[in-house]
């Protein structure tokens, strides 16, 4: 059995910016795979600003993440639309674009989708 362990999102074992300096991505590793801490700009969309990176038409990245500010449009490839924000819970599978909303940088915590996530 595997003894306690801590980490820090603010002391990252990698950081990995967005295109444009449209944010980042901290990241620590568990055992049970990377969870990170991304900051989006506003103006920051993944299309613009992490597909370059990607290669991929949308993202291919399954999330599981908690909104602690600001807001982002998620839309799936079949159309689907939702936006979320502070204290807003997401489950996202693959397949989709999202933006920030408004003048407030997003800041997300991701325990599923970010051990890969802009990772050129």
């Amino acid at each position: 059995m595997a003894g306690l362990v801590t980490k820090s999102l603010n002391n990252p074992e990698e950081v990995r910016p967005f295109k444009d300096g449209m944010g980042k991505l901290e990241l620590v590793n568990q055992d049970a795979g990377g969870v990170g801490r991304a900051t989006f700009q506003p103006g920051w969309q993944w299309s613009q600003h992490v597909k370059p990176i990607a290669g991929t038409e949308s993202c291919q990245a399954a999330h599981m993440g908690y909104v602690i500010s600001g807001q982002m449009m998620v839309r799936m490839d079949d159309g689907q639309e939702t936006l979320i924000g502070p204290g807003d819970f997401m489950d996202c599978p693959p397949g989709h674009d999202a933006w920030i909303v408004g003048n407030e940088p997003c800041v997300m915590i991701d325990w599923q989708g970010f051990a890969d996530y802009a990772k050129g």
